[in-house]
């Protein structure tokens, strides 16, 4: 028996299938999209550290990737029976079969939302929150538009599952490809070639559709973008736009409180002391540099100062004014408004990868309104790339510069908010030796220009050429606070700065040698 092609090609000009077709489309789409939103939702809840969150949620996805969507579709199309005031919606196929897909996709979503929101790394939240970025904002801004593309393409396979199981929604009678198809071979008994011709209307819309969503993908992958170092000629037209942010002046602290005390400052993880009840006082445009063994606390120290650790006791007092207590809170607003005095760069760059250098200079300052004009923001952004070195690389992403760069792009963006204090979390640590000085010497010029520094550093000859103050921790507590001079000068019988000196690797015979 031979399949009757002439009857097979004339299903392509009815326009009962087409009109299928917009129904399949419609369908499947809104149920995509609605499963998408609703999945990320009872991903975030299942993420939660709140139980009344994530066991609900675990029970949704467990139960509604258990059951069948057939079985779902023929409930929810008689939950009027039930609930008859629901007749004049879920009475509906087309509306019945929506629902029924949304929440059996939301199932199935979720886990593929939370895949890709798991497998962004801490870091990019603690940026964001650095750069007092809120928690709806670092979401929508940093960790969304991450997770959304390194989910998309089992967000696409599922575009396609949703296609297909749209014909079982032919089980309530709505008339879908499938459907049609059944109406018509009942009625001519010609079953294959009817078949036949409803898979290509199936593979028509798959690759029609799916090759959008591709193409959206294409566009996200960054990874994959070719570098685009700018030329001289077009640096010094970027560089004719730029906008110089104000020059810091060195400040007069006379008579002024500091920019920062810490009191009593103690951090408990588990049982383990961390921070021993830790005071110091900082200056206003003073260097202070904190060394000590690995494990004395002097990272979780500074990220008291910005909220990135709670505190167990103590305080933290900013320009003379409260801003973090372990005993209350203040309010939030009050709160952000400390923390955009405070930047913060980290030991590992922590820079947005799906921006490039322009675009993670500008996200800040776009975020909070200052300035409110975008171009102005923009100019201001290609000041401070030029001023760190990097107007050339202004459109590279970050995994298209070296170590030492994406460390310049950090500092720009932490001053693009003009920030009182910058604490540095072993800035060089992560580099090669070789990057290591254009680094420094960045750090070096905002500690002329009279910023309040705070580093955390290995690096002892920078420690003593760039501070005003050298601090060592060991055990959680400050074993000793010095001036550079004095640790160089120190009499060998005060045992804090013999410490230090060990430390250092500072012999009698080196000091000999410097102080001649």
């Amino acid at each position: 028996m031979s399949l009757d092609w002439e009857y097979f090609f004339s299903l392509f000009t009815m326009s009962a299938f087409y009109r299928a077709c917009v129904t399949v489309v419609v369908l499947s789409t809104s149920a995509w999209f609605l499963g998408l939103l609703l999945g990320f939702l009872v991903a975030c809840a299942k993420m939660s550290t709140t139980r009344w969150l994530t066991i609900p949620s675990g029970i949704f996805i467990w139960f509604f990737r258990s059951v069948p969507l057939l079985v779902v579709l023929v409930f929810v199309y008689n939950m009027p029976q039930l609930f008859p005031s629901t007749g004049p919606y879920l009475g509906v196929p087309f509306i019945a079969g929506l629902v029924s897909l949304v929440i059996t996709e939301a199932a199935y979503m979720a886990e593929i939302h939370r895949t890709g929101l798991l497998s962004i790394g801490k870091g990019q939240r603690e940026a964001g929150h650095a750069l007092s970025i809120g928690f709806l904002g670092v979401q929508r801004l940093i960790v969304i538009p991450q997770a959304l593309r390194i989910s998309m393409p089992a967000l696409i396979n599922e575009y396609v599952t949703v296609i297909k199981l749209s014909s079982l929604v032919s089980a309530i009678s709505l008339s879908e490809i499938l459907q049609t198809g059944q109406r018509l071979y009942s009625q001519n008994f010609l079953v294959m070639e009817t078949l036949l011709a409803v898979a290509v209307y199936y593979v028509g819309i798959v690759t029609i559709f799916g090759s959008v969503l591709q193409w959206i993908e294409r566009r996200m992958d960054v990874p994959s973008r070719k570098p685009e170092t700018l030329s001289e000629s077009e640096c010094e037209k970027l560089r004719q736009q730029a906008l110089p942010m104000p020059v810091r002046q060195a400040t007069e602290s006379k008579g002024l409180p500091p920019a920062l005390q810490l009191k009593k400052i103690s951090k408990k993880f588990g049982e383990n002391e961390v921070l021993k009840g830790v005071d110091i006082n900082i200056g206003i445009g003073e260097v202070i540099s904190i060394i000590g063994p690995s494990g004395s606390g002097k990272t979780t120290l500074i990220r008291t100062v910005n909220r990135l650790e709670t505190l167990n006791g103590g305080e933290v007092v900013l320009f003379g004014e409260d801003f973090i207590q372990s005993n209350h809170s203040l309010s939030i607003k009050k709160t952000r408004a400390g923390m955009k005095r405070i930047g913060m760069v980290f030991q590992s760059f922590n820079l947005f990868p799906h921006k490039t250098a322009l675009e993670n200079i500008m996200l800040a300052p776009r975020y909070h309104g200052a300035p409110s004009d975008v171009n102005v923001n923009r100019k201001q952004a290609l000041y401070l790339l030029d001023r760190v070195g990097l107007l050339a690389h202004a459109n590279k992403y970050p995994h298209q510069l070296s170590g030492g760069q994406q460390q310049r792009v950090a500092i720009a963006r932490t001053l693009a908010l003009s920030p009182d204090i910058m604490l540095f979390d072993e800035p060089t640590s992560a580099l090669d030796p070789e990057m290591v000085g254009e680094v420094l010497k960045v750090i070096q010029d905002l500690a002329k220009e009279g910023m309040t520094l705070v580093i955390v550093t290995h690096e002892m000859d920078f420690a003593m050429s760039v501070s005003d103050r050298v601090v060592m921790m060991e055990h959680g507590v400050i074993q000793a606070d010095a001036k550079p001079y004095d640790i160089e000068s120190a009499d060998t019988d005060v045992p804090e700065l013999l410490r230090m000196r060990a430390f250092m690797g500072i012999d009698n015979t080196e000091v000999s040698s410097r102080l001649s």
